[in-house]
């Protein structure tokens, strides 16, 4: 497989990140891109619930197990938290895979922004900002959070 096109989108706690992530997908799908997303967080994930039989599968010990049914199936694996290359290998191909989270991965991100500290422009990776107001340290590209559209071009510029 060819390089993957991955962008990450990050910022702090309540920043809009998931909202900004959910609204670039349905710009790139309206433009005809197939879309895969990432989403990291600090907590024990769990996807299942006590007594659904993939939940008592693995209570009994099973390593992996896949969820399927439908138009979508989900595999829960036991391990500790895999790397984002990890990840990123196991997902299908896509025409962009855009990160949420993974603040310290060196890939190229949007900061998003609404109070607290700046993470640029100390962080290289950072490479614009989205927020309310022209941020006065910025050193980087600014849009409005809002700015769906001139984000995706930015992004996808970049790729």
């Amino acid at each position: 497989m060819s390089e993957q096109r991955i962008f990450g989108v990050t910022g702090w706690k309540n920043a809009g990140k998931t909202t900004l992530v959910e609204r670039l997908v349905a710009e790139f799908v309206r433009r005809g891109l197939t879309v895969s997303t990432v989403k990291h967080g600090h907590h024990d994930l769990d996807v299942d619930h006590p007594g659904r039989d993939s939940y008592r599968h693995r209570a009994a010990g099973a390593t992996e197990v896949a969820v399927v049914g439908g138009h979508r199936y989900a595999i829960m694996r036991e391990q500790e938290e895999p790397t984002l290359a990890e990840v990123l290998a196991r997902l299908a191909p896509a025409d962009l895979i855009l990160i949420e989270g993974y603040k310290r991965e060196p890939h190229r991100k949007i900061e998003v922004r609404a109070g607290g500290e700046p993470m640029a422009p100390r962080d290289p990776t950072i490479i614009a900002i989205a927020s309310d107001e022209r941020p006065a340290d910025a050193g980087v590209p600014w849009f409005r959070r809002d700015d769906i559209a001139a984000i995706a071009d930015f992004i996808a510029s970049r790729l």
